[in-house]
């Protein structure tokens, strides 16, 4: 699986065909190709721009290919899928009305056959030679992907070099998954329409996953196993069991006292949610960022695949205070879970949400209270193990009510201990027996009726 802290690469990018890049995916397992019937353009186009025609003409003798969009049905490992393909020879990739013909054609063969769109892309945008009309044609696929998504069909893009203007902002940014193909430029504005001296990096792939936007850079040779297990892990499914308990990683017996409960759960030598998914996945595709340009690196959401296939989302805190955009990424990992028919697994782990100015700043609050409301809609099932600090609401909006456990050196509160005791204007020799009236311990959680289970 490609590194999550890949940095920008020096090669250069990766510029394959349509129909190579159909073949890097597809291999030896074919691909039949779909055409939309047949709709003639007037002379020039609709705005009669002169050469139009003629360029038109070039681009096919060049390329070999009538419009810049090629799709059709394809095998990618053992999945079936719909597969539509950027020539971003003809014409840059660009988007007209006979491109936008194909695109809708792709998305409604998808929905038709109910299978997953894989879309590789490289393009530049809309089509100048045909004005609005070619713009207007953003509209077309929007609504195309919007039908995939209430029908709970999955999207995944690949994009290449370079992928910028609408069809960055259609096909590519608005899929389910986005992975990005190393060293190509990603971003709504083209190298030849951003403001001079603005940041390169910013609009590659290696900048826009730094920010959120895409959730892996896969080099070409990873691409097709990558894709593989997306196509697995997102299904369609038929109707899944909820996700197994992972087991617990320590053997340690139920704390004595409340100030133990927090002094186990805050010791640096217990398992942390790495090492839980590690042991209870044996695939996993990581989805990152929050897609509002903010990362949490303390919050891992993502797809796994167990040793027996069954596909389960993750979203897992890793002992740090949560921020704005983990719990952003949280809420975009249970909904998609939740359309796609995928059983959800939170793993609870923080000391609280993070309160400082930045992430006042950043919407505390506010992603707070959809992660809450994520859970609270969800109609999958959401599993939650609390591994280790259960701290107050920035907790408490990843566990699933009525379907909570927990491990013996975890604890849940209210609120901390030392925090408890300032507000009661206690001295810090009374933290401990704060700590036992909040009855945040393990069993104490299991007998309040919070928790269902303490997993050994």
């Amino acid at each position: 699986m490609p590194d999550e802290s890949l940095t920008q690469h020096d090669e250069a990018p990766f510029r394959p065909t349509a129909r190579e890049m159909i073949a890097l995916l597809t291999a030896g397992a074919g691909f039949t190709e779909h055409r939309p019937p047949p709709r003639p353009l007037p002379p020039d186009g609709p705005l009669g721009w002169s050469g139009y025609d003629a360029a038109r003409e070039r681009a096919g003798t060049r390329t070999g290919e009538e419009e810049s969009v090629v799709y059709g049905t394809g095998v990618v490992g053992d999945r079936a899928c719909v597969l539509l393909s950027f020539e971003f020879g003809f014409l840059g990739g660009s988007l007209g009305r006979l491109t936008g013909d194909r695109l809708a054609a792709a998305y409604e063969l998808a929905l038709t056959r109910r299978l997953p769109l894989l879309a590789l892309v490289a393009t530049g945008g809309s089509r100048m030679q045909e004005g609005m009309v070619a713009l207007t044609q953003l509209q077309r696929v929007a609504a195309a992907s919007a039908r995939l998504r209430a029908a709970g069909l999955p999207q995944i893009a690949a994009v290449r070099d370079p992928t910028t203007g609408g069809g960055w902002a259609t096909v590519g940014a608005g899929a389910d998954v986005v992975l990005a193909l190393p060293g190509a430029q990603v971003g709504f504005a083209g190298s030849r329409v951003r403001p001079p001296g603005a940041d390169p990096h910013a609009y590659s792939a290696e900048g826009q996953f730094a920010a959120g936007q895409v959730d892996a850079v896969v080099p070409p040779g990873e691409l097709a196993a990558t894709v593989t297990h997306w196509l697995r892990a997102l299904g369609p499914h038929d109707v899944l069991p909820a996700a197994p308990l992972p087991r617990a990683l320590s053997a340690a017996p139920l704390p004595e006292t409340g100030r133990d409960a927090v002094a186990r759960a805050r010791d640096p030598r217990r398992p942390r949610a790495e090492a839980y998914l590690a042991d209870h996945f044996a695939v996993r595709l990581p989805l990152h960022g929050d897609r509002c340009g903010g990362t949490d690196p303390g919050l891992l959401c993502g797809f796994g695949l167990r040793p027996d296939g069954l596909p389960v989302a993750y979203v897992a805190q890793c002992g740090t205070p949560t921020r704005p955009a983990g719990y952003r990424a949280a809420a975009r990992t249970i909904r998609l879970a939740d359309r796609l028919g995928v059983p959800v697994l939170t793993l609870v782990d923080t000391p609280g949400a993070a309160n400082d100015a930045e992430a006042e700043r950043a919407g505390a609050g506010a992603a707070i209270a959809d992660t809450f409301a994520a859970i609270a809609s969800a109609r999958v099932p959401v599993t939650t193990l609390v591994i280790g600090e259960g701290g107050s609401g920035g907790a408490l909006a990843l566990a699933a009510p009525d379907n909570t456990h927990v491990t013996a050196d975890s604890y849940f509160s209210v609120i901390a201990p030392e925090l408890a005791a300032a507000i009661l204007k206690r001295p810090p020799s009374e933290t401990g027996a704060t700590a036992d009236q909040l009855r945040l311990r393990p069993q104490d959680l299991l007998e309040l009726g919070f928790a269902r289970s303490i997993v050994g």
